[in-house]
């Protein structure tokens, strides 16, 4: 009670997303702009935000960085993400790529992280490897593990979370 409708339709888009990639988890083996884009429409449904790749800039709050501006060079690094995505054979780093590119690259007007993240697990699923929730991970951390990323290019500190809910899915996911 007292928690805007926006929160609800976020959690229920979440269950539809995740309920559509457990239907068809082989199609994320290898990630194509098209799968991407519908997961991220399934996320945003009804939230009043813009689909597709973004025309204008983005400011991400709390950080100088800034993302490309530009709706085809926004693309162009949407493409080469996922070309690189596809050439790893590791399942590990191949989640570990897209949960710091897809944010980093912010192709969307809203809802990147959460693309991310549904994405991580999408790839995690498609080979047979346990989801990963966040749950245990505090939202300031996550964020400033991000920042970091995006302002020093340091990927330790969103590695060591990555690792670390890898280990938890593992540990809960098996009892």
């Amino acid at each position: 009670m007292g928690k805007p409708k926006s929160d609800a339709l976020m959690i229920l888009n979440h269950k539809v997303a995740f309920e559509e990639i457990l239907a068809s988890r082989s199609q994320f083996e290898k990630l194509d702009l098209s799968d991407v884009n519908q997961l991220h429409n399934l996320l945003i449904k009804d939230l009043e935000i813009a689909t597709g790749i973004r025309k204008q800039a983005v400011g991400i709050t709390g950080t100088v960085y800034q993302p490309l501006d530009n709706e085809h060079q926004i693309r162009e690094a949407f493409e080469k993400t996922l070309a690189i995505v596809n050439k790893i054979k590791n399942p590990f780093e191949k989640a570990m790529v897209v949960h710091v590119m897809f944010p980093y690259i912010q192709p969307y007007i809203d809802g990147n992280k959460r693309t991310a993240r549904m994405l991580t697990n999408a790839v995690l699923l498609a080979h047979d490897l346990f989801p990963l929730s966040y749950r245990s991970v505090d939202e300031d951390e996550f964020k400033k593990a991000l920042i970091l990323f995006y302002e020093q290019e340091s990927i330790y500190h969103i590695k060591r979370l990555f690792i670390e809910q890898i280990k938890f899915a593992n540990e809960t996911y098996f009892r």
